[in-house]
């Protein structure tokens, strides 16, 4: 390993390049594969890191403290884990730092993240680092993150990483504004085509709510050129700034959750924004974000607002 920090205390104004967290689960293995592919394409360092939680200790008598600290413990035990990640490393000729962090997981890369360029993790992991349905991590973290976070699931590939346009959703919001500059400096850095997707509902989730409405098909065909025009607008904004980026657009009708994930499907990555509200801004992801998050079929960034 080129540089070891124990602490998540020392060198935080450092670079950290791409940091990827990991835990010793096989999508936290593929989650560091993806981060090796990234790093190298933004010439950057990759750096990965192991949390681990240091422990209430509390002990009725003197003869119940263990020979070894219990924070020492658990040190000795992410160090051991973080081997395994120094290990699939191996063969990467970039330039690798490797830590260990005291904290909870999500926690810990939060803090990271204010070093980052882009923060890498599995959609689930090991027990305390992720679980549950998508994983307290990879939720937890693209809320509060300093920097996009890309969420790699477990039906995700690094050989597919070149595959298919970056997929950004527009949806009119500042987030979304945010989130398509990010996806074009980032399709721009790979090379690859940039679609800009604004999903139009479709007028039966309108009509469950609004009974009275009139919606018709030439309701949506106008709506959908509306959209249409104002994404070729954004197009010709970025097509300015990165005048070798090819930019497409797309106004799908659907619901937005379910078109989303449909469309990471055939995406290298698909971009979305946060979501916060009232006074806990970004605190919160929105509705769509999260279930995209829960079933995309490929990478997703999610870029804090």
């Amino acid at each position: 390993m080129s540089a070891q920090n124990n602490s998540s205390e020392s060198g935080l104004n450092q670079e950290l390049g791409v940091l990827v967290g990991f835990d010793g689960s096989e999508l936290a293995a593929q989650a560091v594969r993806y981060g090796a592919i990234e790093a190298e394409r933004r010439k950057t360092v990759l750096t990965v890191v192991t949390a681990y939680e240091l422990p209430t200790m509390i002990y009725p008598n003197m003869a119940s403290i263990p020979s070894e600290p219990e924070d020492d413990k658990a040190k000795t035990a992410a160090e051991k884990t973080l081997a395994e990640a120094v290990e699939l490393l191996r063969d990467y000729n970039g330039e690798k730092s490797f830590r260990t962090a005291p904290g909870n997981s999500a926690g810990a890369l939060v803090t990271l993240s204010a070093g980052a360029e882009v923060v890498i993790v599995g959609a689930r992991g090991r027990g305390g680092f992720m679980g549950r349905v998508l994983g307290s991590v990879s939720t937890a973290l693209p809320a509060h993150s300093h920097c996009p976070t890309i969420v790699v699931p477990e039906r995700s590939t690094p050989a597919s990483a070149d595959n298919g346009p970056v997929v950004v959703a527009v949806d009119g919001s500042d987030a979304g504004r945010v989130a398509m500059f990010t996806a074009a400096a980032t399709a721009d850095a790979r090379k690859s085509e940039l679609e800009l997707v604004a999903v139009l509902p479709a007028g039966e989730e309108w009509l469950y709510w609004y009974p009275d409405l009139e919606l018709s098909a030439e309701v949506t065909s106008r709506r959908q050129k509306q959209l249409t025009e104002g994404l070729e607008r954004e197009a010709a904004t970025l097509s300015e700034q990165f005048p070798d980026l090819k930019v497409t657009t797309s106004v799908p009708v659907g619901d937005p959750t379910e078109t989303l994930v449909e469309i990471s499907s055939r995406a290298q990555l698909t971009v979305m924004g946060t979501r916060g509200r009232g006074p806990v801004r970004s605190a919160l992801l929105g509705s769509v974000s999260r279930g995209v998050l829960n079933h995309a079929e490929g990478p997703v960034m999610v870029v804090p607002s």
